[in-house]
């Protein structure tokens, strides 16, 4: 596959600056996704940050603009402010060969006034946050008649930070005859549906990401009945995932499993039949977006369970079914990184365990644990921090109106915001542990629809 930009057919303009930029060779995402970007075709395209991406949609947005149209003919949705302005700069700087062209950033957090300014003065790409460039749809100042490409950047992001709303909204301005590209870390169930419902035969290009494998390692201990609770502890003092799911075979022995691990300072949660919804809902979307560490659960309550990167699965006993260990096992090494599965077993268990090895069609070697020494250290804390706040859908909050409550005047980073969800009356923002207090105090001052809410941290 040749990797040389001025393989690619682009104007001269466009060639002339590259070569000023220092751009000569494409990265792989590059090389593989503008070639059917500039035919016209709809592309997924998956890679991690930093893998060149966005200077694909670039380049593909820039050669077919027509400068002497002054309309909006491109849209490029990103999930945050930062990430709008980053994508925004690179454009420019891409396009900077190609005369008098106008990029406009439209995102949430700042005024909305001096937006409706820019915008009466007319742009050829607009670069914004969902909830913003919905806003202005509604109000009319922004018109999208005349797009022919659009863009949706980390939609995997924007699908945790709850924009799907807002995105169908969009998608309803835009021409259906445009050529969409859809760029995403991670490919979870969100993210094909709305590749099935937005795109047209699209081309999807998928980039391996050079520092992990797409491999499950899975690793065996023996242990005495009444040794497991502190092998567990063991176990996730050695690895400290940020996300791992303890499987037990009963509802009793998850709840004091989980005890146990609150006990001994763990952050974590059980997930088990009993609960009622509101508390599976809050459990759920404190694991999902990483403000505790640790979900012990039942087979059961694991259904439909959507984690799309979980660094780890702990077996506390091998399961009855042997068909639910690779079942429970097929949840982690997820979307190109790599897993761990765990599984503890006694004597009692090895006539499953030469079951496992059968069906597996390996041998089972039993490893060691990690060393007692490390039951001195505490248990540790998840990277983020879970915001409560009494509003939700019927309040008509959005995603948008949060996102710009924590990032306005003074605020924190857009990319110190994890996921974000809304219920009926109540929604639940992930901020980072290091700005948690900050992001207390800027919510609790601030409005939302003109109101203030309740915050508490989960």
């Amino acid at each position: 596959m040749t990797t040389a930009f001025d393989s690619l057919g682009l104007n001269a303009d466009l060639l002339a600056n590259l070569a000023t930029l220092d751009y000569h060779r494409m990265t792989p995402i590059q090389a593989r996704s503008l070639p059917p970007i500039l035919a016209g075709r709809d592309v997924i395209g998956q890679g991690k940050t930093g893998s060149g991406k966005t200077a694909a949609f670039g380049l593909g947005l820039l050669q077919k603009l027509d400068v002497k149209r002054f309309a909006v003919q491109a849209l490029v949705l990103c999930p945050t402010r930062e990430l709008a302005d980053q994508v925004a700069k690179e454009i420019r700087r891409l396009g900077r060969g190609i005369h008098n062209i106008k990029v406009l950033t439209l995102c949430g957090g700042m005024p909305f006034g001096p937006q409706i300014g820019s915008l009466e003065h007319g742009a050829h790409i607009i670069v914004g946050t969902p909830g913003r460039i919905e806003e202005h749809l509604g109000k009319g100042s922004l018109k999208l008649d005349w797009v022919t490409t659009l863009v949706l950047d980390e939609a995997d992001r924007m699908l945790d930070m709850g924009f799907q709303p807002s995105l169908d909204a969009i998608l309803e301005h835009v021409p259906g005859d445009r050529q969409t590209l859809l760029f995403s870390a991670t490919f979870p169930p969100g993210i094909a549906d709305i590749a099935q419902r937005v795109l047209r035969e699209p081309e999807h290009v998928q980039v391996e990401s050079t520092h992990d494998s797409a491999s499950i390692t899975q690793v065996f201990h023996l242990v005495a009945d009444d040794e497991r609770a502190t092998a567990l502890r063991l176990l996730l003092l050695e690895h400290r995932p940020d996300s791992a799911v303890v499987f037990c075979n009963t509802k009793v022995e998850c709840a004091e499993v989980a005890t146990e691990l609150a006990r001994k300072g763990f952050s974590v949660m059980a997930l088990h039949g009993d609960l009622e919804q509101r508390d599976r809902d809050r459990t759920l979307v404190q694991f999902a977006n990483k403000s505790v560490s640790v979900l012990v659960a039942t087979d059961v309550a694991a259904r439909g369970l959507d984690i799309d990167a979980l660094d780890a699965v702990i077996n506390y006993h091998i399961p009855r079914d042997l068909d639910v260990y690779v079942h429970r096992i097929g949840r982690t090494g997820r979307a190109g990184s790599s897993g761990l599965a765990c599984t503890l077993f006694s004597d009692t268990e090895r006539h499953k365990l030469a079951r496992l090895e059968t069906m597996l069609g390996t041998p089972i070697e039993p490893a060691p644990l990690p060393p007692a020494a490390l039951l001195k250290k505490p248990g540790y804390k998840p990277p983020m921090v879970s915001l409560e706040i009494a509003g939700g859908k019927k309040q008509k909050i959005r995603p948008g109106d949060i996102l710009g409550a924590l990032t306005g005047e003074h605020g924190i980073d857009g990319n110190d915001v994890g996921r974000i969800a809304l219920y009926d009356n109540w929604s639940c923002v992930a901020v980072r542990r290091a700005v948690a207090s900050d992001a207390l105090q800027k919510l609790e001052r601030g409005k939302m629809k003109g109101k203030s809410f309740r915050v508490r941290v989960l």
